[in-house]
């Protein structure tokens, strides 16, 4: 963590950290969350959440949501992923977060490089913030989690495609799937792979 970061993180206001799950994905919504920790509550074993188990997470998720001082998680759906792009949904999904936050954060770190406009608070972006913001970690942790339960939620509804095995990523079982059945509702037509496959089907030649 840089000497510029600790500054910002010990500050007496209180700071929200935010972070995405699902960008990469072919099918389904973007999720974001949004947490203000309690400096009287440390949560052990905060870390990105690509590096956690699916157990570790969902352990981890539960403490977050009973002791931080506040959360939120958000989304934007296939719709809006398509008509704006993933990247301008993922600011919008961001943006609600931090707007339906139940209390009002004196600063706002978000992961990447990237901050979304017209934000409740002043903002940064820090570069690889789930791993050093123990904030935005745990943002990590509450929008993974909440995206693995839409795909487990999308598995119920569209079994064939196998979502609560890739969810939602272009593996060779999931291309495989999308290949023979075509795109369900949730895949995201803007994203070439889903593209290639609805037009194979319409044109098998």
């Amino acid at each position: 963590m840089d000497t510029d970061l600790n500054v910002l993180v010990s500050i007496d206001e209180l700071t929200a950290g935010v972070d995405e799950a699902g960008r990469g994905p072919l099918a389904g919504p973007v999720f974001a969350a949004a947490v203000i920790l309690d400096p009287d509550h440390v949560i052990e074993g905060l870390g990105d959440s690509k590096k956690l188990s699916p157990k570790r997470r969902a352990e981890l998720a539960i403490e977050i949501r009973a002791h931080a001082l506040a959360w939120c998680i958000a989304s934007a759906n296939r719709d809006e992923i398509d008509e704006l792009n993933i990247l301008h949904a993922t600011m919008l999904a961001m943006q609600r977060a931090c707007e339906a936050l139940p209390l009002s954060p004196g600063l706002i770190l978000i992961d990447g490089n990237r901050v979304p406009s017209n934000l409740c608070a002043p903002s940064r972006a820090v570069i690889k913030g789930d791993s050093q913001v123990a904030a935005i970690s745990a943002a990590s942790i509450l929008a993974k989690t909440a995206r693995d339960e839409a795909c487990l939620e999308m598995h119920a509804l569209y079994p064939d495609y196998g979502f609560d095995q890739h969810k939602g990523y272009g593996t060779a079982l999931h291309m495989e799937r999308l290949s023979l059945h075509g795109p369900c509702p949730e895949h995201r037509r803007s994203f070439a792979p889903v593209r290639r496959a609805a037009l194979r089907l319409q044109d098998p030649q």
